[in-house]
């Protein structure tokens, strides 16, 4: 019996230590284990929005450079095409210019011939009337040569 009125004696004892500790614990959980929870589920939260916040801003980024590198693409071959347009536009006008040029010379060419055709022709009409005249200056040169020497 002893042992159990020292046993009774104990818990009577620890009754105001175990208030203590009940108060203790309750306060614990009010004071830092809730505002601590708190703290720790918003840091979670705003970590994992940033977390969230940044492979957002990666994927709008990949977005946008694939936006960038298509528009590029799309630059190059305009560009391209405007090059080969005027490359196009250049080598007309380098043959119509050519083509000219080419009527312009065949013209004079053309005149040319005939202007050396004309003259050739008053050549031959100034030889052959030349020509007749020779023949006549030739047949009275030899003509008093011959009637002198058959006197």
């Amino acid at each position: 019996m002893e042992i159990i009125q020292q046993v009774g004696a104990l818990f009577v004892g620890a009754i105001p230590t175990a208030l203590l500790f009940i108060v203790l614990v309750i306060s614990y959980q009010l004071l830092v284990q809730g505002p601590l929870t708190k703290t720790l589920q918003e840091r979670r939260r705003r970590t994992a929005g940033a977390v969230e916040d940044a492979q957002k801003a990666i994927a709008e980024a990949e977005l946008r450079a694939a936006d960038y590198a298509t528009r590029l693409h799309e630059a190059r071959v305009e560009i391209y095409k405007m090059r080969e347009q005027r490359v196009k536009q250049w080598n007309a006008e380098r043959d119509a210019a050519l083509d000219l040029a080419r009527k312009a010379a065949h013209g004079k060419v053309s005149q040319a011939i005939a202007q050396i055709e004309a003259e050739a022709t008053a050549a031959r009409l100034s030889i052959q009337s030349a020509a007749g005249e020779l023949a006549n200056q030739v047949v009275r040169a030899i003509l008093p040569l011959a009637a002198g020497g058959s006197r």
